[in-house]
């Protein structure tokens, strides 16, 4: 059977950069934000959810939701982020084990689960947390200063702007001290898709 990863990261990071090259050499990669969006697509019973917490004025007139206006209220505002957390996650989570189940039963050489905040949840959790079902975590490393760099140039915004959200998650270094393994993306992207190749030999090589 495939060995699983549980991937993370911080904002900015480069996670996705990992994720994107842990596909292209043939691992099962899981999306917790794509299975996000799918689920807060128009017409889906998550969206009334969302509506009946945070106002409908976030639903347009095409049944599309107003992911930044949304992001604006919850990283404002922890108690809106928990509220928000406890309509979405439990459905993800669903989600991603029933696909998880599915890609067992190809012949995938890996399985990996991209969380953003599966840090967050793990430290939350008294019973070991979402990390119990993995062959090890993986966290893509870079220092905050970085992160602060990259999302500014990312997203147009200001450092207090890139500051607000970074600090919405678990620091940095806390996750990166909680990781099984650590893949620095401070460097170059050779480096980070050398790093990247050697998890997956690693790991795609545990097969029973």
């Amino acid at each position: 059977m495939a060995s699983v990863l549980g991937l993370s990261g911080g904002i900015a990071t480069g996670k996705s950069t990992v994720s994107r090259f842990l596909s292209a050499l043939g691992a099962s990669v899981i999306d917790a934000d794509a299975i996000v969006h799918e689920l807060q697509a128009p017409g889906a019973p998550l969206l009334d959810e969302i509506a009946e917490a945070f106002g409908s004025d976030l639903i347009d007139a095409k049944g599309r939701l107003d992911r930044n206006a949304l992001g604006a209220i919850v990283f404002a505002d922890r108690t809106a982020r928990r509220r928000l957390e406890a309509i979405v996650h439990p459905v993800v989570i669903a989600t991603m084990a029933e696909r998880v189940s599915r890609a067992q039963a190809t012949d995938t050489p890996l399985i990996v689960l991209d969380i953003p905040l599966l840090f967050e949840r793990s430290e939350k959790s008294t019973s070991g947390g979402p990390t119990t079902s993995f062959d090890a975590t993986v966290l893509v490393y870079a220092p905050e200063e970085l992160q602060i760099e990259r999302l500014m140039a990312r997203d147009s915004c200001d450092r207090e702007a890139a500051l607000q959200r970074i600090r919405a998650q678990l620091p940095i270094e806390s996750k990166k001290a909680m990781a099984d393994i650590v893949i620095d993306n401070s460097g170059s992207l050779e480096d980070t898709e050398r790093q990247t190749r050697e998890l997956f030999e690693r790991f795609s090589a545990k097969r029973v």
